[in-house]
């Protein structure tokens, strides 16, 4: 997709402070950090949101997971961290490309805040 954001970053037309990368997805440290550890883990693959998984691609958000709990260990997130995922506009989805927020070093609250 030409015009989205996180294709671009994939892509290398944006810059960003790559974190890992292998041939089916990238993470990053988020721009705006919601915690002090705020990573964004996306397939290069460029699937709309979590409602546009299929059985084409359940795998890659699979391999998403794996390399989420990877970073997590690698990373040090010992006492915990929470992988966000927001679909849609309701959902509060600002980027049309699926993505999962890895966040920590904090303490989490529930309901979020």
């Amino acid at each position: 997709m030409t015009d989205c954001l996180f294709c671009k970053i994939v892509k290398g037309e944006i810059p960003s402070t790559l974190i890992y990368e292998d041939e089916k997805v990238v993470a990053f440290e988020d721009i705006n950090p919601q915690a002090p550890v705020h990573y964004l883990v996306i397939p290069k693959e460029h699937i709309q949101s979590a409602a546009h998984i299929d059985e084409y691609n359940k795998e890659l958000i699979g391999h998403v997971f794996f390399i989420a709990s990877k970073i997590a260990k690698d990373k040090r997130l010992d006492t915990g961290y929470r992988i966000v995922n927001n679909c849609g506009i309701d959902g509060g989805q600002t980027v049309g490309h699926i993505h999962f927020h890895i966040l920590g070093k904090r303490k989490m609250l529930w309901p979020p805040g």
